[in-house]
């Protein structure tokens, strides 16, 4: 590729912050898979934050990056899968597939989206010691009547509109708001950025737990909740744990340790090692083993929001809850934004 800024490129990152700053650009906070899109003619790569090449499993935004992105240019930005107007990031990981054949497959029956962000290079012109106003000028002039499924971002100078999009755009699979100030060159794996998300807070099971991949103690802690009908199912996992705390679990729920044979919500056979942390194609050879404990602890944790019946993201630990009875943590305590369909905030750009 015959590009001024040439693969491969880090993203420029964020730092997350508590509060909506002044005096910055605000984007909605797109929740897919971080790309940074090169093309030269027909020549086009996806590049992803960890320098691993999206290429191959996206051919249809190849193919779409060939249709409404400029000749010659480096686009960062979002890749994204939209179903019944919200995102699906769960639909999205299944579009990383080893087999040609079902990514083929998968580009017709799940097809992706791109939303452009940011511009590091514009023909022979590299705009990466360019500040941020001045690269955003130039991606809408330069993204002007782009057609789906290529989008441009949102944005916006006003907080104002920024707090209502944080709040608003959460139904339709949004985790947040980004602030970026406008005085900011791109800067490669730095934090210049700063990103708000949601937090709330869910009081949840602990059905079993991982150890750390260091061997010091309890790693993660694996987490349930009731449904109507009784039954506890997995939603994720607490982890991040300093390494005082991991060998201070481990002598904690040592008491309600399980062994093979006897029975468990997850694994009514005994077998422990099987469910539900089943290797994937995500989980890069990582031991996914986990102890069953007795489901009578309760803890609670903080969270940004669920994507079906599951935290989207790791939680995080903030105290145990020995007043609270475990079959008290339902599903029906955690909030749900109203739905909002994702096309109207697209059309914000």
């Amino acid at each position: 590729m015959n590009l001024p800024v040439r693969p491969p490129v880090k993203p420029m990152l964020a730092k997350l912050v508590a509060d909506i700053p002044p005096g910055a650009f605000y984007e909605p906070k797109f929740d897919g898979f971080r790309a940074l899109v090169f093309r030269d003619g027909d020549e086009v790569e996806l590049g992803s934050r960890n320098e691993r090449p999206l290429t191959r499993y996206f051919p249809d935004i190849v193919e779409a990056v060939k249709r409404e992105l400029p000749e010659r240019c480096v686009v960062d930005g979002e890749i994204i899968l939209v179903l019944e107007g919200r995102l699906e990031f769960d639909a999205l990981q299944q579009r990383i597939h080893p087999a040609a054949s079902r990514i083929k497959l998968l580009a017709a029956e799940t097809p992706a989206a791109f939303v452009a962000f940011d511009l590091l290079a514009l023909g022979d012109r590299s705009l990466m010691d360019e500040p941020f106003s001045e690269r955003r000028a130039v991606l809408q002039d330069a993204l002007r009547g782009v057609k789906p499924p290529v989008y441009l971002a949102p944005v916006t100078d006003s907080i104002d509109t920024a707090r209502e999009w944080f709040h608003l755009f959460e139904g339709a699979g949004l985790d947040g708001v980004i602030a970026k100030p406008p005085e900011i060159r791109y800067v490669e794996d730095r934090r210049v950025m700063f990103k708000i998300k949601h937090e709330r807070t869910a009081d949840c099971v602990v059905a079993g737990f991982r150890w750390h991949k260091a061997g010091d103690g309890v790693g993660s802690l694996m987490l349930g909740l009731y449904d109507e009908g009784g039954g506890l199912w997995p939603v994720g996992v607490a982890a991040s744990f300093a390494a005082a705390e991991r060998k201070r679990l481990t002598d904690e729920l040592a008491p309600y340790r399980l062994h093979p044979g006897d029975s468990h919500p997850w694994a009514p056979e005994g077998e422990f090692e099987r469910l539900p942390g089943e290797p994937s194609r995500w989980s890069h050879g990582k031991d996914q083993s986990w102890e069953p404990l007795r489901p009578e602890l309760v803890v609670e944790v903080a969270y940004d929001y669920m994507e079906g019946q599951r935290f989207r993201h790791v939680t995080h630990f903030r105290r145990w809850r020995p007043d609270r009875d475990p079959a008290s943590c339902t599903f029906a305590q955690l909030e749900r934004p109203p739905s909002v369909d994702l096309t109207a905030v697209l059309a914000q750009a």
